[in-house]
């Protein structure tokens, strides 16, 4: 085999290995942290060796010379996908828990998301285009890159947090997440107000308790992950803890069937009723809620519009599995009248378990 077909070959190999990390890259709640990690490394070598492989075709890619629509859309593909991956390197590396816990630069979760997704599309128009150039099949090669392309997109921004949702197992060691360094606290004591699914949520016996986002085992007992955070938070600060609890009907154990009920709740702007949480002995409250619709759980509104903020200050710390802060900020302001609000955080639902230390420099710096 002369050097020119080896070298053809190793490139076919790699172009495929790059293509299946990408895919497998999606199953990162059957994989986990370490080998999502390790396998994306794995990706940019791949992606380094092809740059390698076709270096002598990349100054081509920039000539405006006469060159047929479907070549210069291959060449535009090619170098989106050059610069979705250089953004892509420095987001993996922002987001890495494990490998890179020390770079913080573009670690935005969303945006590590949607750039996967990004790629992963154009990677597939990528090679639908060559497919394209090379066969006399036209209309099939085009039908086949534009279903591959719908059907990337579809698996980045709607395959993946439905896995997430429904099929995430996250075990915990409880004391090694909750405990760490004490913050002394300037004023009086705090009072931290949390809201979780563990006793407002009627679970079945059966119920695949710990698939979701909201929920883990701590040392195997179920948990919320707001619980896990307002623990934080008391582990940190010398403060009291009080859960909002809904007095009436709970929310379904399902969490589509949840997801469903809060839609209509926040369509009808219910308030369900919740046992009563006195704040007037506080001149500091650190709400911690989840994002439901882009804002707080009706509940929450409940405990907001119920109480006296004037005066008092407010730290907020939302959980969410892909819109930051939502409207949630804006629509508190409107509801906790008189309150100075403060963001704390909002934390990426994977990333709870790994919070405390982030939570306490980030209320340190804002109590400071």
């Amino acid at each position: 085999m002369d050097k020119t077909k080896a070298i053809k070959r190793a490139g076919i190999v790699v172009d495929v290995l790059m293509y299946l990390i990408l895919l497998v890259q999606l199953l990162y709640v059957f994989t986990g942290n370490i080998v999502h990690e390790v396998m994306g490394i794995g990706y940019f070598i791949c992606l380094t060796v092809h740059l390698v492989i076709k270096r002598r075709h990349l100054p081509g890619l920039m000539r405006v010379g006469k060159k047929s629509a479907p070549i210069r859309l291959a060449d535009i593909s090619s170098v989106l996908l050059i610069l979705l991956s250089a953004v892509m390197m420095l987001s993996s590396m922002g987001v890495s828990r494990t490998l890179f816990p020390w770079f913080r630069y573009a670690g935005n979760v969303d945006l590590h998301k949607y750039l996967a997704a990004a790629i992963l599309t154009a990677a597939v128009f990528h090679g639908g285009m060559h497919g394209f150039i090379r066969t006399k099949k036209k209309k099939c090669a085009a039908v086949l890159t534009a279903l591959g392309c719908i059907a990337s997109a579809a698996a980045g921004l709607a395959m993946v947090p439905y896995l997430n949702r429904h099929f995430r197992i996250v075990r915990i060691d409880y004391r090694e997440a909750v405990t760490g360094e004490k913050i002394e606290w300037k004023g009086s004591k705090p009072l931290v107000v949390y809201f979780t699914r563990i006793g407002n949520t009627d679970f079945e016996d059966d119920i695949d308790a710990v698939s979701g986002a909201s929920l883990l085992l701590a040392d195997g007992e179920l948990m919320g992950t707001n619980q896990l955070l307002a623990d934080m938070v008391c582990d940190a600060i010398d403060c009291d803890v009080k859960a909002i609890t809904v007095t009436g009907e709970k929310y379904p154990s399902s969490y589509s069937k949840t997801v469903s009920v809060a839609g209509e709740e926040l369509r009808s702007e219910l308030r369900p009723a919740i046992e009563t949480i006195d704040i007037k002995g506080y001149d500091s409250v650190i709400l911690i809620y989840p994002l439901w619709w882009g804002t707080v759980p009706m509940p929450v509104a409940n405990f907001l519009e119920s109480s006296d903020f004037s005066g008092k200050e407010l730290y907020l710390i939302a959980t969410q599995g892909s819109s930051g802060y939502g409207s949630s900020v804006s629509d508190i302001g409107n509801m906790a009248e008189g309150a100075d609000i403060h963001k704390v955080m909002s934390i990426y639902c994977d990333d709870v378990p790994y919070s405390r230390d982030r939570i306490g420099d980030r209320l340190r710096e804002l109590n400071g």
